[in-house]
Protein backbone atom coordinates (compact mmCIF):
# COMPACT_ATOMS: atom_id res chain seq x y z
CA UNK A 1 0.00 0.00 0.00
CA UNK A 2 1.67 3.34 -0.78
CA UNK A 3 1.88 6.10 2.13
CA UNK A 4 2.11 9.60 2.13
CA UNK A 5 5.15 11.22 0.85
CA UNK A 6 6.97 13.85 2.91
CA UNK A 7 7.67 15.55 -0.41
CA UNK A 8 3.48 15.63 -1.15
CA UNK A 9 3.02 17.23 2.04
CA UNK A 10 6.03 19.47 1.64
CA UNK A 11 4.46 20.68 -2.04
CA UNK A 12 1.14 21.43 -0.32
CA UNK A 13 2.63 23.13 2.81
CA UNK A 14 4.33 25.66 -0.25
CA UNK A 15 0.64 26.15 -1.22
CA UNK A 16 -0.68 27.30 2.31
CA UNK A 17 2.41 29.59 3.02
CA UNK A 18 3.19 31.44 0.20
CA UNK A 19 4.40 34.22 1.75
CA UNK A 20 7.67 32.00 1.69
CA UNK A 21 7.71 33.14 -1.98
CA UNK A 22 6.22 36.44 -2.42
CA UNK A 23 6.31 38.02 0.98
CA UNK A 24 2.22 38.44 1.13
CA UNK A 25 -0.48 36.13 2.10
CA UNK A 26 -3.20 34.65 -0.37
CA UNK A 27 -5.26 37.64 -1.74
CA UNK A 28 -8.77 36.41 -0.89
CA UNK A 29 -7.73 36.55 2.81
CA UNK A 30 -5.96 40.15 2.09
CA UNK A 31 -8.86 41.53 0.60
CA UNK A 32 -11.35 41.05 3.31
CA UNK A 33 -11.65 43.32 6.44
CA UNK A 34 -10.45 42.03 9.80
CA UNK A 35 -12.67 41.99 12.05
CA UNK A 36 -13.02 44.28 15.21
CA UNK A 37 -11.52 41.29 17.45
CA UNK A 38 -7.92 41.30 15.63
CA UNK A 39 -6.55 44.12 17.75
CA UNK A 40 -7.05 42.09 20.92
CA UNK A 41 -6.26 38.63 19.52
CA UNK A 42 -2.90 39.93 17.93
CA UNK A 43 -2.23 41.45 21.51
CA UNK A 44 -1.68 38.13 22.47
CA UNK A 45 -0.02 36.44 19.77
CA UNK A 46 2.70 39.39 19.83
CA UNK A 47 2.67 39.28 23.94
CA UNK A 48 6.48 39.07 25.01
CA UNK A 49 8.08 37.04 27.05
CA UNK A 50 5.32 34.91 27.81
CA UNK A 51 5.68 30.96 27.05
CA UNK A 52 2.14 30.12 26.20
CA UNK A 53 0.04 28.84 22.96
CA UNK A 54 -2.73 30.98 22.11
CA UNK A 55 -5.92 29.07 21.14
CA UNK A 56 -8.60 30.44 19.02
CA UNK A 57 -11.86 29.12 19.32
CA UNK A 58 -15.49 29.76 17.41
CA UNK A 59 -17.84 28.07 15.76
CA UNK A 60 -17.42 27.40 12.19
CA UNK A 61 -17.70 30.27 9.23
CA UNK A 62 -17.05 32.99 11.95
CA UNK A 63 -13.58 34.21 10.36
CA UNK A 64 -11.19 32.63 12.33
CA UNK A 65 -8.78 30.84 9.78
CA UNK A 66 -8.92 34.53 8.00
CA UNK A 67 -8.53 36.10 11.70
CA UNK A 68 -5.09 33.97 11.56
CA UNK A 69 -3.89 35.03 8.36
CA UNK A 70 -4.45 38.85 9.32
CA UNK A 71 -2.04 38.23 12.13
CA UNK A 72 0.66 36.90 9.59
CA UNK A 73 0.02 40.00 6.94
CA UNK A 74 1.02 41.99 9.88
CA UNK A 75 3.91 40.47 11.39
CA UNK A 76 5.07 39.92 7.74
CA UNK A 77 4.77 43.81 7.60
CA UNK A 78 7.08 44.58 10.49
CA UNK A 79 10.79 44.46 10.81
CA UNK A 80 10.80 41.66 13.46
CA UNK A 81 9.82 38.43 11.39
CA UNK A 82 11.65 36.83 8.09
CA UNK A 83 8.73 35.39 5.18
CA UNK A 84 9.66 31.45 6.64
CA UNK A 85 9.65 32.56 10.36
CA UNK A 86 5.89 31.92 10.06
CA UNK A 87 4.70 28.42 9.36
CA UNK A 88 1.05 27.76 8.65
CA UNK A 89 -1.10 24.12 8.02
CA UNK A 90 -4.67 23.43 8.40
CA UNK A 91 -4.93 20.05 10.36
CA UNK A 92 -8.38 19.20 8.88
CA UNK A 93 -6.41 18.73 5.63
CA UNK A 94 -5.95 14.41 4.60
CA UNK A 95 -2.63 14.92 3.90
CA UNK A 96 -1.37 15.55 7.87
CA UNK A 97 -3.30 12.82 9.13
CA UNK A 98 -1.64 11.44 12.41
CA UNK A 99 1.21 14.18 12.07
CA UNK A 100 1.76 15.07 15.50
CA UNK A 101 2.75 19.09 16.46
CA UNK A 102 6.49 18.24 16.45
CA UNK A 103 6.02 16.15 13.34
CA UNK A 104 4.16 19.58 11.42
CA UNK A 105 6.94 21.96 12.44
CA UNK A 106 9.73 19.68 11.18
CA UNK A 107 7.51 18.97 7.88
CA UNK A 108 7.39 23.15 8.07
CA UNK A 109 11.33 23.36 8.17
CA UNK A 110 11.68 20.97 5.48
CA UNK A 111 9.87 22.83 3.49
CA UNK A 112 10.78 26.25 3.36
CA UNK A 113 14.86 24.87 4.00
CA UNK A 114 14.90 26.94 7.47
CA UNK A 115 15.80 24.29 9.65
CA UNK A 116 16.61 26.40 12.98
CA UNK A 117 14.21 29.72 12.02
CA UNK A 118 10.58 28.67 13.11
CA UNK A 119 9.29 31.42 15.14
CA UNK A 120 5.62 31.41 15.19
CA UNK A 121 3.37 28.75 14.30
CA UNK A 122 0.03 28.53 13.21
CA UNK A 123 -2.51 25.29 13.05
CA UNK A 124 -5.90 25.23 12.20
CA UNK A 125 -8.24 23.12 13.13
CA UNK A 126 -6.04 21.84 15.83
CA UNK A 127 -9.51 19.33 17.28
CA UNK A 128 -8.48 16.93 13.69
CA UNK A 129 -5.33 16.33 15.78
CA UNK A 130 -5.95 13.16 18.33
CA UNK A 131 -4.85 14.40 22.14
CA UNK A 132 -4.02 17.67 20.74
CA UNK A 133 -3.91 18.94 23.95
CA UNK A 134 -1.08 16.57 25.52
CA UNK A 135 1.21 17.04 22.18
CA UNK A 136 0.65 20.84 22.40
CA UNK A 137 1.42 21.39 26.56
CA UNK A 138 4.73 19.60 25.09
CA UNK A 139 5.68 21.58 22.07
CA UNK A 140 5.49 24.47 24.20
CA UNK A 141 7.78 23.27 27.07
CA UNK A 142 10.43 21.72 24.50
CA UNK A 143 10.36 24.85 22.05
CA UNK A 144 9.87 27.90 24.36
CA UNK A 145 11.39 30.15 21.45
CA UNK A 146 8.36 29.43 19.00
CA UNK A 147 4.96 30.88 19.54
CA UNK A 148 2.14 28.44 18.65
CA UNK A 149 -1.35 29.94 17.65
CA UNK A 150 -4.01 27.25 17.30
CA UNK A 151 -7.35 27.49 16.38
CA UNK A 152 -10.63 25.09 16.18
CA UNK A 153 -14.01 24.88 15.43
CA UNK A 154 -15.40 23.19 18.98
CA UNK A 155 -15.06 25.45 21.34
CA UNK A 156 -16.83 24.11 24.27
CA UNK A 157 -14.71 21.05 23.92
CA UNK A 158 -11.32 22.79 23.18
CA UNK A 159 -11.98 25.44 25.84
CA UNK A 160 -12.35 21.60 28.17
CA UNK A 161 -9.49 20.37 27.54
CA UNK A 162 -7.24 23.70 27.52
CA UNK A 163 -8.55 23.91 31.02
CA UNK A 164 -7.62 20.77 32.15
CA UNK A 165 -4.37 20.17 30.41
CA UNK A 166 -3.25 23.55 29.44
CA UNK A 167 -2.94 25.52 32.79
CA UNK A 168 -0.23 27.92 32.51
CA UNK A 169 0.05 26.99 28.87
CA UNK A 170 -2.33 27.90 26.95
CA UNK A 171 -4.72 31.43 26.19
CA UNK A 172 -7.99 30.87 25.15
CA UNK A 173 -9.88 33.52 22.63
CA UNK A 174 -13.10 32.92 21.89
CA UNK A 175 -14.31 34.58 18.08
CA UNK A 176 -18.31 34.27 18.45
CA UNK A 177 -20.36 35.15 15.65
CA UNK A 178 -20.90 38.71 14.34
CA UNK A 179 -21.85 41.31 16.82
CA UNK A 180 -24.29 43.72 15.52
CA UNK A 181 -22.06 46.42 15.52
CA UNK A 182 -19.82 44.21 13.40
CA UNK A 183 -22.12 43.38 10.99
CA UNK A 184 -22.86 47.53 10.21
CA UNK A 185 -19.13 47.87 10.67
CA UNK A 186 -18.45 45.29 8.09
CA UNK A 187 -21.31 46.50 5.40
CA UNK A 188 -20.09 50.08 6.14
CA UNK A 189 -22.98 51.43 7.72
CA UNK A 190 -21.62 54.30 9.66
CA UNK A 191 -23.32 57.16 11.78
CA UNK A 192 -26.40 55.44 12.78
CA UNK A 193 -25.33 55.39 16.19
CA UNK A 194 -23.19 57.86 18.11
CA UNK A 195 -21.05 57.26 20.99
CA UNK A 196 -20.55 60.11 23.21
CA UNK A 197 -17.09 59.10 25.08
CA UNK A 198 -16.93 61.77 27.65
CA UNK A 199 -20.15 61.09 28.69
CA UNK A 200 -20.69 57.32 27.53
CA UNK A 201 -23.76 58.37 26.29
CA UNK A 202 -25.27 56.10 22.96
CA UNK A 203 -28.08 57.24 20.54
CA UNK A 204 -29.48 57.17 17.37
CA UNK A 205 -31.24 59.99 15.17
CA UNK A 206 -32.62 57.00 12.90
CA UNK A 207 -33.92 54.70 14.89
CA UNK A 208 -36.37 53.09 12.05
CA UNK A 209 -33.41 52.88 9.85
CA UNK A 210 -31.44 51.10 12.39
CA UNK A 211 -34.33 48.56 12.94
CA UNK A 212 -34.14 47.64 9.43
CA UNK A 213 -30.76 46.58 9.72
CA UNK A 214 -31.24 44.55 12.72
CA UNK A 215 -34.01 42.66 10.85
CA UNK A 216 -30.98 41.96 7.97
CA UNK A 217 -28.39 41.25 10.93
CA UNK A 218 -31.49 38.93 12.53
CA UNK A 219 -31.57 36.98 8.91
CA UNK A 220 -28.31 37.14 7.81
CA UNK A 221 -25.78 38.61 10.08
CA UNK A 222 -23.88 35.79 12.01
CA UNK A 223 -21.46 34.98 9.44
CA UNK A 224 -18.95 37.70 7.55
CA UNK A 225 -19.79 35.46 4.30
CA UNK A 226 -23.27 36.19 4.78
CA UNK A 227 -22.62 39.59 5.00
CA UNK A 228 -19.80 40.25 2.13
CA UNK A 229 -21.48 37.94 -0.51
CA UNK A 230 -24.59 38.71 -2.50
CA UNK A 231 -24.76 35.17 -3.51
CA UNK A 232 -24.81 33.87 0.60
CA UNK A 233 -27.94 36.63 1.05
CA UNK A 234 -29.36 35.04 -1.98
CA UNK A 235 -29.67 31.65 -0.38
CA UNK A 236 -28.71 31.40 3.24
CA UNK A 237 -30.54 28.19 3.70
CA UNK A 238 -28.05 26.76 1.19
CA UNK A 239 -24.59 28.00 1.92
CA UNK A 240 -25.29 28.75 6.17
CA UNK A 241 -27.52 25.41 6.79
CA UNK A 242 -25.90 23.24 4.29
CA UNK A 243 -21.94 24.31 4.99
CA UNK A 244 -22.41 25.50 8.92
CA UNK A 245 -24.90 22.71 10.30
CA UNK A 246 -24.54 19.94 7.75
CA UNK A 247 -20.88 19.98 8.38
CA UNK A 248 -21.00 19.97 11.69
CA UNK A 249 -23.71 17.38 12.42
CA UNK A 250 -22.44 14.94 9.92
CA UNK A 251 -18.60 15.68 9.78
CA UNK A 252 -17.31 17.24 13.31
CA UNK A 253 -19.12 15.85 15.60
CA UNK A 254 -19.55 12.18 14.30
CA UNK A 255 -15.46 12.49 13.82
CA UNK A 256 -14.64 13.87 17.08
CA UNK A 257 -17.39 12.11 19.13
CA UNK A 258 -17.83 9.13 17.54
CA UNK A 259 -21.63 10.08 16.96
CA UNK A 260 -23.77 7.36 15.57
CA UNK A 261 -27.12 8.39 14.96
CA UNK A 262 -26.38 11.42 13.14
CA UNK A 263 -30.29 11.99 12.31
CA UNK A 264 -31.32 11.95 15.62
CA UNK A 265 -29.32 14.53 16.13
CA UNK A 266 -29.90 16.58 13.28
CA UNK A 267 -33.80 16.31 14.65
CA UNK A 268 -33.30 17.60 18.15
CA UNK A 269 -31.43 20.29 16.90
CA UNK A 270 -33.75 21.19 14.52
CA UNK A 271 -36.22 21.25 17.23
CA UNK A 272 -34.17 23.49 19.16
CA UNK A 273 -33.23 26.08 16.83
CA UNK A 274 -37.39 26.66 15.28
CA UNK A 275 -38.01 26.84 19.24
CA UNK A 276 -34.89 28.88 20.34
CA UNK A 277 -35.34 31.26 23.12
CA UNK A 278 -38.34 29.41 24.38
CA UNK A 279 -37.59 27.21 27.88
CA UNK A 280 -37.52 22.92 27.23
CA UNK A 281 -37.43 20.52 29.56
CA UNK A 282 -35.34 17.11 29.00
CA UNK A 283 -38.88 14.89 29.66
CA UNK A 284 -40.72 16.84 26.78
CA UNK A 285 -37.65 16.10 24.37
CA UNK A 286 -36.86 12.64 25.12
CA UNK A 287 -41.36 12.51 25.17
CA UNK A 288 -41.09 13.62 21.73
CA UNK A 289 -37.99 12.38 19.96
CA UNK A 290 -37.85 8.71 21.80
CA UNK A 291 -34.59 9.01 22.73
CA UNK A 292 -33.61 8.53 26.44
CA UNK A 293 -32.85 11.75 29.03
CA UNK A 294 -28.86 10.70 29.01
CA UNK A 295 -28.55 10.84 25.28
CA UNK A 296 -30.15 14.06 24.78
CA UNK A 297 -27.58 15.53 27.59
CA UNK A 298 -25.19 14.12 25.64
CA UNK A 299 -26.46 15.42 22.17
CA UNK A 300 -27.11 18.91 24.04
CA UNK A 301 -23.41 18.75 25.38
CA UNK A 302 -22.20 18.43 21.69
CA UNK A 303 -24.18 20.58 20.23
CA UNK A 304 -22.91 23.28 22.78
CA UNK A 305 -19.12 21.91 21.96
CA UNK A 306 -19.99 22.92 18.45
CA UNK A 307 -21.02 26.44 19.03
CA UNK A 308 -24.59 25.55 17.10
CA UNK A 309 -26.44 26.05 20.37
CA UNK A 310 -26.18 27.79 23.54
CA UNK A 311 -27.97 26.25 26.68
CA UNK A 312 -29.06 28.96 29.50
CA UNK A 313 -30.10 27.45 32.84
CA UNK A 314 -32.81 28.49 35.20
CA UNK A 315 -32.56 29.96 38.56
CA UNK A 316 -35.83 31.08 40.65
CA UNK A 317 -37.13 34.07 42.25
CA UNK A 318 -34.32 33.76 44.71
CA UNK A 319 -32.21 33.66 42.29
CA UNK A 320 -30.86 30.04 43.31
CA UNK A 321 -30.22 27.18 40.52
CA UNK A 322 -32.33 24.30 40.93
CA UNK A 323 -30.36 21.20 42.20
CA UNK A 324 -31.89 19.58 39.24
CA UNK A 325 -31.79 21.26 35.92
CA UNK A 326 -34.13 19.43 33.80
CA UNK A 327 -35.79 22.92 32.69
CA UNK A 328 -33.27 25.52 30.16
CA UNK A 329 -33.64 27.53 27.83
CA UNK A 330 -32.07 26.79 24.44
CA UNK A 331 -30.69 29.60 21.80
CA UNK A 332 -29.22 28.85 18.46
CA UNK A 333 -25.79 30.46 18.59
CA UNK A 334 -26.72 33.39 15.90
CA UNK A 335 -30.26 33.98 14.78
CA UNK A 336 -29.16 34.02 11.21
CA UNK A 337 -29.04 30.03 12.01
CA UNK A 338 -32.61 29.85 12.78
CA UNK A 339 -33.70 32.13 9.62
CA UNK A 340 -31.18 29.74 7.32
CA UNK A 341 -33.16 26.54 8.45
CA UNK A 342 -37.06 27.94 8.72
CA UNK A 343 -36.68 31.20 6.06
CA UNK A 344 -36.22 34.78 6.67
CA UNK A 345 -38.36 37.14 8.94
CA UNK A 346 -39.80 40.56 8.55
CA UNK A 347 -40.11 43.18 11.50
CA UNK A 348 -43.44 42.20 12.35
CA UNK A 349 -43.41 38.22 12.25
CA UNK A 350 -44.40 36.68 15.15
CA UNK A 351 -40.86 35.08 15.15
CA UNK A 352 -39.06 38.62 15.50
CA UNK A 353 -39.97 38.16 19.81
CA UNK A 354 -37.74 35.01 20.27
CA UNK A 355 -35.28 36.11 17.68
CA UNK A 356 -34.84 39.29 19.25
CA UNK A 357 -33.89 38.01 22.21
CA UNK A 358 -31.82 35.07 20.52
CA UNK A 359 -30.18 38.00 19.00
CA UNK A 360 -29.64 39.80 22.61
CA UNK A 361 -27.95 36.76 24.14
CA UNK A 362 -25.57 36.49 21.09
CA UNK A 363 -24.13 39.22 21.93
CA UNK A 364 -22.82 38.01 25.22
CA UNK A 365 -21.98 34.60 23.85
CA UNK A 366 -18.14 35.84 24.13
CA UNK A 367 -18.08 36.78 27.79
CA UNK A 368 -17.76 34.61 30.24
CA UNK A 369 -20.55 36.22 32.38
CA UNK A 370 -22.71 34.23 34.74
CA UNK A 371 -26.08 34.96 32.83
CA UNK A 372 -29.38 32.90 33.70
CA UNK A 373 -33.01 33.87 33.16
CA UNK A 374 -35.60 33.62 35.95
CA UNK A 375 -38.69 31.57 36.25
CA UNK A 376 -41.13 30.96 39.29
CA UNK A 377 -44.73 30.05 38.86
CA UNK A 378 -46.22 33.32 37.85
CA UNK A 379 -43.44 35.19 35.90
CA UNK A 380 -39.75 35.60 34.49
CA UNK A 381 -37.22 37.62 33.57
CA UNK A 382 -35.45 37.27 30.48
CA UNK A 383 -31.67 37.70 31.58
CA UNK A 384 -30.09 37.70 34.96
CA UNK A 385 -26.74 38.21 35.70
CA UNK A 386 -25.62 36.65 38.73
CA UNK A 387 -21.55 38.39 40.17
CA UNK A 388 -19.37 36.35 41.54
CA UNK A 389 -20.72 35.81 45.07
CA UNK A 390 -23.92 34.65 43.23
CA UNK A 391 -26.06 37.25 44.05
CA UNK A 392 -28.20 39.04 41.13
CA UNK A 393 -26.76 42.60 40.11
CA UNK A 394 -28.44 43.44 36.68
CA UNK A 395 -31.19 42.24 34.54
CA UNK A 396 -32.90 42.46 31.24
CA UNK A 397 -36.44 41.99 29.84
CA UNK A 398 -35.97 41.72 25.93
CA UNK A 399 -39.27 43.13 23.77
CA UNK A 400 -39.51 43.41 20.35
CA UNK A 401 -42.70 46.72 20.90
CA UNK A 402 -43.17 49.56 22.53
CA UNK A 403 -46.66 49.38 24.57
CA UNK A 404 -44.89 48.19 27.78
CA UNK A 405 -43.24 51.53 27.96
CA UNK A 406 -46.55 53.14 29.57
CA UNK A 407 -48.02 50.09 31.41
CA UNK A 408 -46.75 48.65 34.34
CA UNK A 409 -49.13 45.99 34.20
CA UNK A 410 -46.77 44.32 31.26
CA UNK A 411 -43.64 44.69 33.69
CA UNK A 412 -45.34 42.94 36.87
CA UNK A 413 -42.50 40.09 36.38
CA UNK A 414 -39.75 42.04 36.43
CA UNK A 415 -41.22 44.86 39.00
CA UNK A 416 -41.58 41.36 41.41
CA UNK A 417 -38.09 40.46 40.94
CA UNK A 418 -36.79 43.95 41.53
CA UNK A 419 -38.95 44.48 44.64
CA UNK A 420 -36.89 41.11 45.72
CA UNK A 421 -33.40 42.52 44.63
CA UNK A 422 -33.93 45.80 45.37
CA UNK A 423 -30.14 46.40 44.52
CA UNK A 424 -30.71 44.67 40.75
CA UNK A 425 -30.43 47.21 38.10
CA UNK A 426 -32.99 46.77 35.66
CA UNK A 427 -33.50 47.35 32.17
CA UNK A 428 -36.47 46.77 29.53
CA UNK A 429 -35.52 46.86 25.59
CA UNK A 430 -38.34 47.87 23.39
CA UNK A 431 -38.62 48.08 19.41
CA UNK A 432 -38.27 52.34 18.41
CA UNK A 433 -38.62 54.10 22.18
CA UNK A 434 -35.70 54.92 24.21
CA UNK A 435 -38.11 56.39 27.47
CA UNK A 436 -41.42 55.33 29.67
CA UNK A 437 -42.98 56.44 32.71
CA UNK A 438 -43.53 53.21 34.50
CA UNK A 439 -43.94 53.64 38.07
CA UNK A 440 -41.12 51.70 40.25
CA UNK A 441 -40.31 50.40 43.33
CA UNK A 442 -37.65 51.37 45.34
CA UNK A 443 -34.66 53.43 44.48
CA UNK A 444 -33.80 51.23 41.22
CA UNK A 445 -33.80 53.53 37.66
CA UNK A 446 -35.71 51.75 34.91
CA UNK A 447 -34.28 52.16 31.61
CA UNK A 448 -35.57 51.78 28.25
CA UNK A 449 -33.51 50.91 25.07
CA UNK A 450 -34.68 49.91 21.51
CA UNK A 451 -33.50 45.97 21.17
CA UNK A 452 -31.55 47.05 17.92
CA UNK A 453 -29.62 49.98 20.01
CA UNK A 454 -28.77 47.79 23.27
CA UNK A 455 -27.33 45.01 20.58
CA UNK A 456 -25.26 47.82 19.30
CA UNK A 457 -24.03 48.59 22.34
CA UNK A 458 -23.06 45.49 23.84
CA UNK A 459 -21.25 44.49 20.42
CA UNK A 460 -19.53 47.69 20.54
CA UNK A 461 -18.67 47.11 24.31
CA UNK A 462 -17.61 43.69 23.44
CA UNK A 463 -14.35 45.15 21.88
CA UNK A 464 -13.90 48.80 23.32
CA UNK A 465 -14.51 47.51 26.80
CA UNK A 466 -14.24 43.67 27.13
CA UNK A 467 -14.63 44.11 31.42
CA UNK A 468 -17.43 43.05 32.87
CA UNK A 469 -19.80 45.59 34.18
CA UNK A 470 -23.50 46.76 34.08
CA UNK A 471 -24.95 45.21 30.35
CA UNK A 472 -25.44 49.29 29.51
CA UNK A 473 -24.01 52.55 29.17
CA UNK A 474 -26.11 55.65 29.40
CA UNK A 475 -28.70 56.02 26.89
CA UNK A 476 -29.33 59.35 25.17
Amino acid sequence: MREISSEQRCHRIRAENPWWADGTIRADFSELRPRAYFDRFLSLVEEPGVRRAVVLMGPRRVGKTVLLHHVIRHLLAGDEYRPDDLGYLSLDQPLYTRLSIEEAADEIRQANGNLEGLRVLFLDEIQYLADWERHLKAFVDAHPNVKCVVSGSAAAALRLKSIESGAGRFTDFLLPPLTFHEYLDLRGIRGLVEHDAATGQYSTRDIEQLNRHFVDYVNFGGYPEAVTSPAVRSDPGRYIGTDIVEKVLLRDLPSLYGIQDVQELNALFTTLAYNTAQEVSLDTLARRSGVTKPTIRRYLEYLSAAFLIKVVHRIDHNARRFKRATHFKVYVATPALRSALFGPVTDDDEEMGPLAETAVFAQWFHSNLALHYARWRNGEVDIVHLDRQQRPSWCVEVKWADHHVRSANDLKSLKAFTTWHPDVVPLVTTRTLMEGDVGWPGNARLDFAPTSLYCYIVGHRAVSDPSEGVPWVVID
